[in-house]
């Protein structure tokens, strides 16, 4: 089995322990400064790995153009948490995490159009299956 796809594994499982800690933990608390607290932890653990991993001296060969997409994708991320942070105050976990996970059709629709991917009918049908999943994990 490729790494990645291991590594994919891994993510999507953390993934569903933000869901399940997250809609724990905010039951008390405004869901923006929750963001933000996890916001704080991310930065404070992903600095300290890359401290570990002696990946600092790095820092010199980002280009501007590599920075301002990271800067972007960074301010994306932390929307889409706001907004999940949101969702999960007031949502069940499990429709809220099936609606987030529609992230993987607005993945295809974006690549097709600013990536320059190629629309395969697979990938058509495994959307729509994912689209008709979220829909149904909504449903009373």
């Amino acid at each position: 089995m490729p790494l990645w796809i291991i590594y994919a594994l891994l993510s999507a499982a953390f993934a569903a322990l933000v869901a399940i800690f997250g809609k724990i933990g905010i039951q008390n608390i405004d869901s923006t400064l929750a963001t933000t607290i996890r916001a704080l932890v991310m930065a404070g653990f992903l600095v300290i790995v890359a401290l570990s991993l002696g990946k600092l001296p790095l820092l010199n060969t980002i280009h501007n153009k590599t920075l301002l997409f990271i800067v972007l994708s960074g301010v994306a991320g932390a929307m889409s948490w706001l907004f999940y942070f949101f969702a999960l105050k007031n949502g069940p976990a499990t429709g809220v995490a099936a609606l987030d996970r529609l992230s993987v059709v607005f993945v295809l629709i974006f690549a097709l159009l600013f990536l320059g991917q190629k629309f395969t009918w697979g990938s058509a049908l495994g959307a729509a299956l994912i689209t008709i999943g979220a829909i149904l994990m909504t449903l009373k």
